[in-house]
């Protein structure tokens, strides 16, 4: 089933891009207003609501649309074949999900919200068809597809040939400036995900990851308490990094 029409499902809202606080990052620069204009209540079909814990999609549901994360936090899975589930990664505002779609009009991969959430929802049909008439909008589709392909081969990397420490590194420092060009603090962060859940995505056990958080804290790298993280010594956890791709 469709998870559209599952029981956690919350009602769609009218949606309107020109006065979106997220539009610099969804939507490509130099827009004139005319084109602004007549990209809203166009691109965007609705905007729905989503609990914490809904699946916006499902792998083997129909593609249909695009979503843009308007407010909250979601992660995508997919399960292997003897049934274990592997987080593939984590998506904020003015991020896309769904274009795991595109190749077979099913989904591969299940989205889940982390948190209460709202996405705007882009047919793809549509979209195809505007960026016809818009080509910058083209341009866009085409370097946020190239941004999440970068982010599976930066991922890629992290598994193959970085420790630990340098993983956990990477991934913090990657957040945090996800969410400081959002407006967040680039040294403070809530993690809406378990740690359970970043050690799926990074390949780390979770006793691992929980003891990297507390060498990180002992090392005076960071501040942990439950899932809010004040990293205190952003250089130093640059040098983790950068010394891991060097």
């Amino acid at each position: 089933m469709d998870t559209a029409s599952g029981p956690t499902r919350m009602p769609t809202l009218e949606a309107a891009c020109t006065n979106c606080t997220l539009r610099d990052i969804c939507l490509p620069h130099g827009l004139t207003r005319a084109e602004l204009e007549s990209l809203d209540h166009r691109l965007v079909a609705t905007r729905r609501k989503l609990l914490r814990g809904a699946a916006l999609f499902q792998a083997g549901d129909r593609f249909e649309s695009v979503y843009a994360v308007w407010t909250g936090f979601f992660k995508t899975t997919i399960a292997s074949p003897d049934g274990r589930t592997q987080v593939t990664g984590f998506q904020l505002g003015g991020e896309l999900l769904g274009m795991d779609g595109i190749a077979s009009r099913r989904h591969e991969l299940d989205a889940i919200a982390l948190e209460d959430s709202q996405v705007c929802v882009i047919p793809f049909d549509l979209l195809q068809s505007l960026a016809l008439e818009i080509p910058s909008l083209q341009t866009q589709l085409l370097r946020l597809i190239s941004r999440d392909l970068v982010r599976h081969q930066q991922a890629m990397l992290q598994l193959g040939s970085m420790y630990a420490e340098e993983r956990l590194a990477a991934f913090l420092v990657d957040l945090t400036k996800r969410l400081h060009a959002r407006g967040f603090s680039e040294s403070a962060l809530l993690l809406r995900m378990t740690r359970e859940e970043i050690g799926s995505y990074l390949g780390l056990t979770l006793e691992t990851v929980s003891r990297t958080f507390s060498k990180f804290q002992a090392d005076g790298l960071l501040f942990v308490r439950n899932r809010q993280i004040r990293i205190t010594d952003p250089v130093g956890m640059r040098h983790i990094v950068e010394g891991a791709t060097h």
